[in-house]
């Protein structure tokens, strides 16, 4: 394998794995050969609860273009909705019952 350099990033979201949903605590962005994608290299992206074992991982493997795409995609939603709405601020709130329905 030739990864470039591991971008690891910490993470507070969920996740759908093959044992069902998870806990998101970390995340992982590296350039590297896909393991399944038809590509000589790819942009590789783990999300991952290292606390619930090696079952809890959702692994991408996307081409330049197709993450490239995906950045700007978030970047677009978030710029979309009004600003902090998918914060951990938010979500106090919402758990506090004083956020209202979106």
């Amino acid at each position: 394998m030739c990864t470039y350099q591991t971008i690891k990033v910490a993470l507070d979201g969920a996740a759908k794995g093959a044992n069902g949903w998870f806990t998101l605590t970390d995340g992982a962005v590296y350039v590297d050969h896909p393991f399944h994608a038809c590509h000589e290299h790819t942009v590789n992206i783990d999300f991952t609860n290292p606390g619930d074992g090696p079952s809890a991982r959702v692994a991408v493997e996307l081409t330049e273009e197709g993450a490239l795409a995906l950045v700007a995609a978030i970047q677009e939603a978030l710029a979309a909705a009004p600003p902090g709405l998918a914060s951990v601020r938010a979500s106090a709130r919402v758990t506090a019952g004083t956020a209202g329905a979106g």
